[in-house]
């Protein structure tokens, strides 16, 4: 069974950009809710229990059919919030080495991607993720995914990527989504970036 990973900082780490009531409601009620329905889910599937959350993900055709769309809904929530607590750090971090010079090549600085990918994130429409990700040639792009469905089903590797679910900014920034993504730029843990892009 799926457990809870706990955060990895305490619930106020992240203040004054990601808020203290969001974090908590975040991790010990939206993530713990896709856990609790991911491992229900997996009861009647013995066969499946020593499989990964992301050897299920990246093969979301070996899940049968009938609990298919409840394993890529709640294993994608479940995952995808395991790596977005990692993807950011009270102490802020820069961009370094390969990723670096990546992101030059790609979108000609790192200013254009912040831009490009701020603008992604804003105006993504409804519920979903915007992401950094790399494919299986190390060549970087910019993709939105809706509601829970992962980059890696697709066979990409996220390197960094922000929740655009109302639950993940409400409490503190109402509709005001631009203004949550621009103060996650702060909270972004580039070294996790860095590693994963190396990896």
């Amino acid at each position: 069974m799926f457990e809870l990973t706990p955060l990895p900082y305490s619930y106020n780490a992240l203040e004054p950009h990601i808020d203290e009531a969001t974090m908590r409601i975040h991790h010990d009620k939206h993530h713990n809710g896709y856990m609790t329905k991911l491992n229900a889910t997996l009861e009647a599937h013995p066969k499946l229990a020593d499989k990964s959350i992301e050897e299920l993900l990246t093969d979301l055709n070996s899940v049968p059919e009938d609990i298919r769309t409840a394993v890529k809904n709640n294993g994608g929530g479940y995952y995808h919030h395991n790596i977005f607590w990692e993807m950011m750090a009270p102490n802020q971090t820069q961009v370094q080495g390969e990723l670096a010079e990546a992101i030059k090549k790609t979108f000609g600085g790192f200013e254009n991607f912040k831009e490009k990918f701020t603008k992604e994130a804003s105006i993504h429409f409804a519920s979903g993720w915007t992401w950094l990700v790399k494919d299986g040639n190390g060549e970087i792009s910019i993709l939105s995914t809706a509601n829970q469905d992962s980059p890696i089903s697709q066979g990409l590797t996220p390197i960094i990527g922000i929740d655009t679910w109302e639950h993940a900014y409400y409490l503190k920034y109402q509709n005001r989504r631009p203004e949550y993504v621009e103060a996650w730029w702060n909270v972004l843990n580039w070294e996790y970036a860095n590693r994963i892009f190396n990896s």
